[in-house]
């Protein structure tokens, strides 16, 4: 049984609206390379969430949750470049934006708290 998180939660949403972006970006905009590469960071910040939830020891539950930090800033630069190249409309990509900042500073601040106890 799945213990409840937030932070999962928050992540398991942010990777439905990036499935989707994925589907729009190819469909409507014919883009394959960004898109592919944001499907893979956005959709692995919310697998290795759940990875560490499951781990085996808190160095563990760390070191996963810091994957998923590392996945979701490489997210945030997969979103940035598609805003600034245009193939993505601003008001789109700002709301996208907007849940990578809040999945960065959840997880900083687990990490955080996890490494001082």
């Amino acid at each position: 049984m799945q213990r409840k998180s937030i932070v999962y939660d928050k992540a398991f949403a942010f990777s439905i609206r990036i499935v989707k972006l994925y589907q729009y970006l190819q469909k409507e905009k014919g883009e394959y390379i960004l898109s592919k590469q944001v499907l893979r960071s956005g959709t692995s910040i919310g697998a290795n969430i759940r990875e560490g939830l499951e781990g085996q020891s808190k160095k563990d539950f760390i070191a996963k949750l810091s994957i998923a930090l590392k996945e979701t800033a490489e997210t945030e630069y997969w979103l940035e470049l598609l805003i600034a190249s245009d193939i993505l409309e601003p008001k789109l990509g700002q709301s996208l934006l907007q849940d990578t900042q809040a999945l960065l500073k959840l997880l900083t601040s687990i990490i955080r708290t996890s490494k001082k106890t």
